[in-house]
């Protein structure tokens, strides 16, 4: 594959790019730009942090599970590019110095490059900016104070990036492994996404790599063919109606995430702690349906809603119930060469509330996630769906615990018998995240919990047991 894209200024032209090839991988080893760190290569640590602008504007993302062609008509900078050309440094450089924000050094470039990011977009919310880069040594309270006091400094002019209409330079590709490089595509439209994948079904479909990145990176599978989502514009759009939103499967989580915050708050918040700034940035929707984890945070929300999925195949295209997508570990109803293009969901739904438990607050895998989408009329459940991540094979609607609360009074006595329905609806596994005890007493609880911040006590307060 043919990709051009800028790096930190400088208009760069790769032929015969590896499609599986990372940026952090090439940065390193062909150009020699080796501020941009490798720590965990899985998209955890943001020590391979760089910024990555296009038509959406500047984001972080991290280098080690960016494919080369998803660069393509982009512009790179890595924290050599923060600072000027001629030197000066960006305000979160000096800031950091000014505030000792670094000791070892190690992580300091990837929290630059995000620092740099949030101050270019205005956006001063620094926990969330910077919960995706990890520090063993500084401490994040004088690397806060940094990102804080940069906050007010004008965004300097050479860090305002325009991707490139058009090729300058040529750089060959041979730092790349010397690997004869696997067949690739970038479809533009669905169309042509559509005959792509029907005339090649087994090829691995790409659109964000959080998930495909570490099958390279850490089980160094070779993929013999790929197709590359990320230029189909037509996956990206949200559709809006008075009643529903039709969000494309390639519509980033960040985007998921501002377009349902004023919808759907709880849910909005669930995505808040889903990942990091740089994996929501990259990370997409359909991606985490069609992977099929029983630990995918949105599944639980979606089903809790009633989301339809739109899935297609060439000409013909088929609606389902998101629910009856999963059908055991592994295995989703989707045939060859089928890709999932869309889910639907209402915007309006009052009752629902999302619930995610893990060890570490943010950018970590859920122990167990609940979705709660409970309606009541006069006292009593008129409705009730809700799911469940990780407690299951795959993600689960609770429908004993459903069937206790439908057409029952609205009240703790109801609640505590449906609570105990919950061990007929699953038979969680321990693992290192939680014990199958451990996990059907936190589901247990969210229920317990709904019904009490529905009642108007505060959830700090709250002291719930099965």
């Amino acid at each position: 594959m043919d990709i051009t894209f800028l790096l930190n200024g400088e208009s760069v032209e790769l032929r015969n790019v590896s499609p599986t090839a990372t940026l952090l991988d090439w940065l390193r080893d062909t150009r020699g730009l080796t501020g941009t760190k490798e720590g965990c290569n899985e998209g955890d640590c943001g020590a391979c942090t760089v910024m990555v602008t296009d038509a959406r504007g500047a984001r972080a993302l991290n280098a080690c599970i960016l494919f080369l062609p998803q660069l393509d008509g982009c512009a790179v900078r890595t924290v050599e590019g923060i600072s000027a050309p001629d030197g000066t440094l960006h305000p979160v450089q000096q800031a950091m110095i000014d505030h000792h924000g670094s000791q070892c050094g190690f992580c300091t470039p990837g929290f630059v490059v995000s620092m740099a990011v949030a101050h270019l977009n205005g956006d001063t919310g620094h926990d969330d900016a910077l919960a995706g880069n990890l520090c063993r040594c500084t401490g994040y309270a004088p690397i806060i104070r940094a990102a804080q006091a940069a906050t007010d400094q004008p965004v300097p002019a050479w860090i305002k990036d325009t991707p490139p209409a058009s090729l300058v330079q040529k750089y060959p590709s041979g730092g790349l492994g010397g690997r004869q490089p696997p067949s690739g595509a970038a479809p533009e439209t669905l169309d042509d996404l559509a005959t792509a994948y029907a005339a090649r079904p087994d090829a691995t479909l790409i659109a964000g790599a959080t998930d495909v990145g570490l099958w390279v990176t850490k089980s160094l599978l070779d993929l013999d063919d790929v197709i590359f989502l990320n230029r189909c514009t037509e996956l990206q759009q949200i559709e809006e109606s008075d009643d529903t939103l039709r969000i494309g499967a390639g519509v980033t989580m960040d985007r998921v995430l501002h377009a349902v915050k004023d919808l759907h708050p709880s849910y909005a918040e669930m995505i808040r702690r889903y990942g990091s700034a740089q994996v929501r940035a990259a990370a997409t929707i359909g991606g985490n349906i069609a992977n099929g984890s029983p630990i995918g945070d949105n599944p639980p929300a979606l089903i809790a809603l009633g989301a339809t999925l739109h899935l297609r195949a060439g000409d013909h295209r088929r609606d389902m119930a998101l629910e009856e997508f999963f059908i055991a570990y592994g295995r989703q109803d989707r045939a060859k060469g089928e890709f999932v293009e869309a889910v639907t969901i209402p915007r309006h739904a009052p009752g629902l509330k999302v619930y995610k438990l893990s060890k570490r607050f943010d950018q970590d895998i859920s122990a167990v996630c609940g979705a709660f989408n409970i309606s009541v009329e006069n006292g009593t459940v008129a409705n009730a769906r809700i799911a469940f991540g990780g407690m299951a094979a795959t993600p689960k609607r609770a429908t004993a615990v459903e069937t206790a609360l439908t057409g029952a009074e609205w009240s703790e006595k109801t609640v505590r018998g449906a609570m105990a329905q919950m061990a007929g609806d699953f038979t969680p596994l321990s693992d290192m995240r939680a014990s199958a005890d451990y996990r059907l007493r936190a589901a247990q609880n969210m229920l317990l919990r709904y019904w009490h911040e529905d009642q108007g006590t505060p959830s700090n307060v709250l002291e719930v047991s099965a």
